[in-house]
């Protein structure tokens, strides 16, 4: 006869579950506009275009705007990552197996849900990408200061808002490139308050987070960087991360399997610029 789960196991391995998602989870779901729990098997987020003002003669009707509405469809996918719990196990080391599985049951969802949204940059038009403006347009380099600011100026050209929702998300190789450039790691530049050298490695720059990622596509020897704004790439969740936990008599163990629903979209191609880096 199956045996019952209890259910002091599986309410404290969800929490665990749950915490550790958002501990130590998805790096890239706060940097995109998001959508909770979504019904059905996509949502739609608009994309809004830009309105223009104009005068109106004396009692006349104020001028309509017509701002274009685009809808931009999102489509979900299931996901799920699962293993098992040898009963005996804590007993014969010295380690939480529960919070090991759950740790890595959260890990695995968010490598899944940052390559939702990596896969969708990926999609980005090459007339809106950054490279070496030094040799003809050409990939002979990393990430420099003149790509950097090839980049800002193209936001920047686009009308893309300097609000303080801008995100960098760059490979750990261009990480250290920014760092041997005075204007991003010296405190003569950019204050004490704001040196990558301590604590987590993210700060900001040119009014944007910046932020070093694994996940980053690499084709060939060329890695590829981002910066964009918040609101041009989507993320919807119909579900987020539970588990399901079951007993197993023939194997004395619980089997713990994570799922979630989950995807991305780009919603306005003109806030993104991509930063081809060479990387060897």
């Amino acid at each position: 006869m199956s045996t019952t789960v209890e259910q002091s196991f599986v309410r404290n391995f969800e929490a665990e579950v749950h915490e550790a998602y958002q501990r130590i989870g998805s790096k890239l779901r706060n940097t995109v506009r998001g959508k909770n729990d979504v019904i059905g098997s996509s949502t739609t987020f608009q994309k809004v275009g830009k309105g223009a003002a104009s005068t109106k003669a004396r009692h006349g009707k104020v001028p309509v705007m017509n701002i274009d509405h685009t809808p931009i469809e999102c489509m979900l996918s299931d996901f799920y990552a699962g293993d098992w719990i040898d009963k005996l196990d804590e007993i014969k080391t010295n380690i939480d197996e529960r919070m090991v599985v759950a740790n890595a049951g959260a890990y695995a969802l968010g490598r899944k849900t940052d390559e939702l949204i990596i896969n969708e940059l990926d999609q980005l038009a090459s007339s809106q990408e950054a490279k070496d403006i030094g040799t003809g347009l050409t990939d002979t380099d990393g990430l420099t200061k003149e790509k950097v600011l090839m980049a800002f100026e193209m936001l920047g050209d686009a009308d893309v808002p300097d609000d303080g929702q801008r995100f960098a998300i760059i490979g750990w190789k261009q990480w250290s490139d920014l760092l041997s450039i005075p204007e991003f790691a010296n405190a003569d530049y950019v204050g004490d308050d704001e040196l990558p050298w301590r604590g987590t490695q993210a700060k900001r720059w040119l009014g944007s987070l910046w932020m070093p990622h694994s996940g980053l596509t690499k084709s060939s020897s060329l890695r590829y960087c981002y910066w964009y704004h918040k609101t041009a790439v989507g993320h919807a969740s119909g579900s987020d991360v539970s588990s399901d936990i079951t007993w197993h008599g023939d194997r004395a163990a619980h089997f713990v399997s994570n799922m979630m629903s989950q995807g991305g979209c780009l919603i306005d191609t003109t806030g993104i610029v991509r930063m081809r880096c060479l990387e060897s």
